[in-house]
Parts: structure tokens; sequence; C-alpha cells
């Protein structure tokens, strides 16, 4: 396949569920032979950079959709800004295409590469439409998604979605090719808890409650590593060690590719690279969404794992200590069980996500300058649905 003239240009900020993805799409766009621009706000800058070095721009951005009124007002302001900073490193860079992976950070420069009429892309990691990526629909030149049935998608965009999927970190793909650890019967159960990237109060209390209330024999057999806010920390180890069960509670994993690799039950938030990484390593889940998130699209995330088979859902307020241990309790007391629903989880992952994202922007970017045509945009999604 032939390189694009000029950079391809990724814009992402905010969270880490934005910019994981667009991280990973960039190592298998440098693979090609890309030259990459890596435009984000101050918060954005830190997620992944562990995961590939990219030329990177930041830029201020505000979120409207929070705070008062004059915090809006603030933000339109930090918009407007960052719009005026956008369009500069455009005119600098160059840009063949660009490619906006949501949030606010997002929107001044997806705006400005419209304007300059630069072939654009946009990708949505959540089962919903986010609100940034709901805006931009109408206009940019394709869409591309991680779950087939992304709610709040219109389908007077049909002609230019693409399912790829949700770009994972390349250290987890290799995880897939092996077998699901599944436990011997007297062996050691590995419990993963992730409250993602700040933690999760809810999931630090109420998981070793519910732990404490399984039988004695499966205690005994628990690893448990969990994930845990700062201010949780002690208080989750205590009641670890009050049901004597062995855990190591951390603010942060460093190898976390290697907890997923041995994990055999997850319990965690549903944020949407956490739901994929699972679904593409094949790792039973037990999700509880963050019941504040925009859109509620942790749910639906969730909902997708479930679906298949590959997970559990526990709202929040159903989130308690008895509903977790009677979950886990047919889970751990089955080995043919837990490996059932891995099968199922494994079923829906798209490992190779990156790749397919990559295509499609190959698709859209021009090899000559000239930007193409709505046909030939059409045809190309055409292409990769089939």
């Amino acid at each position: 396949m032939s390189v694009v003239e000029g950079r391809v240009v990724l814009v992402a900020g905010g969270t880490g569920g934005h910019v994981f993805p667009a991280r990973a799409v960039a190592v298998e766009l440098l693979a090609r032979g890309h030259t990459l621009a890596f435009v984000t706000d101050n918060r954005g800058e830190g997620y992944g950079a562990s995961i590939v070095k990219l030329d990177t721009y930041r830029l201020k951005a505000g979120n409207v959709a929070r705070g008062n009124l004059l915090g809006r007002i603030k933000a339109l302001l930090d918009i407007a800004s960052g719009w005026w900073e956008a369009r500069a490193i455009l005119r600098e860079i160059r840009p063949s295409v660009v490619v906006g992976f949501g949030g606010y950070p997002a929107l001044p420069t997806m705006v400005a590469a419209l304007q300059a009429k630069v072939p654009t892309v946009i990708h949505e990691q959540n089962a919903v439409l986010g609100r940034v990526n709901r805006s931009l629909a109408p206009y940019v030149d394709a869409i591309a998604l991680s779950f087939p049935d992304t709610e709040r998608l219109e389908n007077r965009f049909a002609h230019k979605t693409v399912v790829t999927g949700n770009p994972v970190r390349p250290d987890i793909v290799p995880l897939r090719a092996a077998a699901f650890p599944a436990p011997a019967a007297d062996g050691p159960l590995h419990l993963f808890v992730m409250g993602g990237s700040q933690g999760a109060t809810a999931l630090s209390t109420v998981t070793p409650q519910g732990l404490a209330l399984l039988p004695a024999d499966i205690r005994a057999r628990l690893r448990v590593s969990a994930q845990c806010r700062r201010e949780d920390i002690d208080a989750a180890r205590a009641a670890y060690a009050a049901a004597g069960i062995e855990a190591r509670c951390s603010t942060f994993f460093d190898d976390v590719t290697a907890e997923l690799g041995r994990t055999h039950v997850a319990i965690t938030r549903a944020g949407a690279s956490t739901v994929s990484e699972l679904a593409a390593i094949g790792r039973p889940s037990i999700l509880v969404p963050y019941p504040h998130a925009t859109d509620d699209h942790q749910s639906a995330n969730a909902r997708a794992l479930a679906a298949a088979g590959g997970a559990i859902v526990l709202a929040q307020n159903d989130f308690t200590p008895a509903a977790l241990a009677s979950r886990l309790a047919d889970w751990l007391s089955s080995p043919a069980i837990l490996t059932a629903t891995a099968a199922r989880a494994r079923a829906v992952g798209t490992p190779d996500a990156a790749s397919r994202l990559a295509d499609l922007i190959d698709r859209v970017a021009p090899k000559s300058g000239a930007r193409k045509s709505d046909a030939r945009l059409a045809a190309g999604a055409r292409e990769a649905r089939a």
C-alpha cells in the first residue's frame, strides 16, 4: 500500500479512553511508513506515552457540558483559543488526513481541519456516540465504530460508517493466542480488580466484603490484585486481610498486561479500553459501569459484552457484597463455566482493530493531495463492511 502524502494527524485528549486507541493505531501507521503528529491537551499528553513516542502539539480545550455558567463560558473561550492554535498547527503540518478520537479536546482541531477541507475520520470508542463525535458526524468523511450497534448514531451516516473495533495496546494482542488459563481443581484463582485510571471506591469497598462471603475453600485459593484510590487503599488491605484473602493492593499497576494474562475473573468498571481488552484476550468479567459517565456510555459498553455471554453486569446500586459473592461462587467453583465464558468474550474481540482503522485512514487520505469524492469514500466504507 502506498504511503499518503503529508502527515496523519491524530487528535485525542482528556482521558486515557480517548488517547490509548490513538496511540495504539499510531504503532500500526508508523509500521506502514506514515509520518504522524499527535494533537492533545495538557491532560492527554501523559496517557499511553509508553506505547509510542509521537511529535506532540498541545492546545487549549474545555468541556462545556460541565461546571457552572462561568465555568462553561471559560470552556467556550478555551475551545475558541484551541481552535485558533489548531489552525496554526495544521498550517504548519499540512496534514493529509486528521483523525479525531472524541472528547472535547479533539473539537478545536477537528473543526479547523473541516474548515481547511482536510479529509477527516472520527473514531468512537464507546457503544454510545459521544457528544463531540455527534456534532462532527454530519461533516467528516468517515466514522469508525468500536461496537456494531452504537447508540446515538443516525442511520443517514451508514454510507460512511465502518466497524473497526477499538484499538488495544500492542502488548495485549499476543495474549489472545494463549489459551485461557483455566484454574486447576485446587489451584489459585486470580482476580484482577480495576477501577479505571483513578480507581473506584465502590470496587475497593464492596469487593473484599463480597469475597469474604465466599466458601472458605474458595477464599483460600484467591489471589487478588486490586487497584485502589490512595484514600481507599489502607481500608481495602485491612478488609482483605480480615477475610483471610491474599491480596496485592496498589494505586497503579505497571504490569497490567501480566496481570490480565493470569486473570481468571476481572472485576472492573466498563470503560471502552477495558471492555475491548477483556474481549480481545477473552477474560470473564463482572462489570460495574460508572454511573455518572456521560450518556451512561459505560452501561452500553458493558451490555455489549454481556449480550455475548462474556460478562455479568451489575449496576452500582446492585453491586452489593451478596450479589458479587453469588455470581462469583458459580464461576469460581466451575473451571468449565469460566472457560466457556472466556471463549464467549473472546469471540467478540477485535484484536486487529488498529489494522482495520489504519486501513480506513489509508482509504480516506488522498494519495496525491486531492480530496476524495463522496462516491469513493462510500465505496471504501462498503468494502470495509464486506
